[in-house]
């Protein structure tokens, strides 16, 4: 049988890389999606949120680390074992695709915290973690400057 998505002992499936007309692009460690095998529910809600994002800006969403197959030990991104946790850049004003602190004069606030309220739409979204503390209903965790972080329920 083709295999068109790869898919781990678990059942999960890989995010798309690089899917034509997608309203997300995807980065992290290790390169090609090798950490980016999701629980179905979490590939749902962020191609929900890729939706919705699509008619309000033209920006893609930046998907991060989430699960390496099989949820084995995944080197710095400990929580990053179930498949149900994903990295999301935050939003440039310049419209670039690549990192931004929320230090940096092109972090664009406004539409970071849009993004945000939208995936707290969905009850199924457990918490999520950055330290903007401009940004209603998250919490601050050390190192998440540069991203925010979503763990599903």
């Amino acid at each position: 049988m083709l295999e068109l998505q790869p898919r781990d002992a678990r059942g999960y499936f890989n995010l798309s890389q690089r899917p034509e007309g997608a309203g997300y692009y995807t980065y992290g460690t290790p390169p090609n999606g090798a950490g980016q095998y999701a629980h179905p529910k979490l590939l749902s809600l962020l191609f929900l949120v890729e939706h919705q994002w699509q008619g309000i800006d033209s920006r893609k969403i930046g998907f991060g680390n989430i699960s390496l197959a099989d949820g084995v030990v995944y080197h710095d991104h400990a929580s990053h074992r179930s498949g149900k946790d994903v990295d999301v850049r935050l939003f440039r004003k310049d419209k670039m695709e690549r990192a931004v602190t929320r230090f940096d004069t092109q972090y664009d606030r406004d539409a970071t915290a849009q993004l945000i309220r939208i995936f707290f739409e969905f009850s199924f979204v457990q918490v999520i973690y950055f330290n903007d503390p401009t940004i209603p209903r998250i919490r601050p965790l050390i190192h998440h400057d540069d991203h925010f972080h979503i763990t599903i329920k």
